[in-house]
């Protein structure tokens, strides 16, 4: 038995050390963001986020996350109140067949904590191990600049409500 961390929340999964972390939280804990996309960490769609760095939870054995926070897609909002990333993402229409969405979701949240206003570059190379034929990249590069700015306004505003 092994406890896991995930959004904020201890749960005890009675699984053998190295079951990919992927495994564990679509099969026992029963969060469906993160996809089965090649099993490889080749393609992104099982991206979810350590300690704050995007990872391929298909190739995480969960013996590496004992006292470890994982965050997945369902940790940074709901339907009714969706975070920044997961706003823009929807007002962009970035999303076509949704398969590898969240993953890069996840990846852009992880670049958005490390770099709050990241260039076009930036985007495209924390991208990059992302598989997406649907052909919405520009409406991805808009909703990550989207989410970076609405995440500035929300701690400026919060700076202010501070003073």
């Amino acid at each position: 038995m092994m406890t896991l961390t995930i959004n904020g929340r201890d749960h005890q999964v009675d699984a053998e050390p190295d079951t990919p972390l992927l495994y564990v939280l679509r099969d026992d804990i029963k969060l469906n963001a993160a996809k089965y996309g090649c099993g490889l960490g080749q393609c992104g769609a099982c991206t979810v986020m350590v300690d704050g760095d995007a990872v391929f939870s298909c190739i995480t054995p969960i013996l590496l996350l004992k006292d470890r926070k994982i965050t997945t897609l369902e940790g940074l909002g709901t339907q009714d109140a969706p975070a920044p990333i997961q706003r823009a993402f929807i007002e962009e229409q970035a999303a076509q067949c949704g398969y590898c969405t969240p993953g890069m979701m996840m990846r852009a949240q992880a670049l958005l904590q490390r770099n709050a206003a990241p260039t076009d570059q930036q985007i495209r190379a924390e991208l990059a191990p992302h598989l997406c034929r649907c052909g919405t990249h520009m409406r991805i590069l808009r909703a990550v600049h989207r989410a970076a700015d609405m995440m500035r306004r929300a701690d400026a505003g919060a700076e202010g409500a501070k003073l």
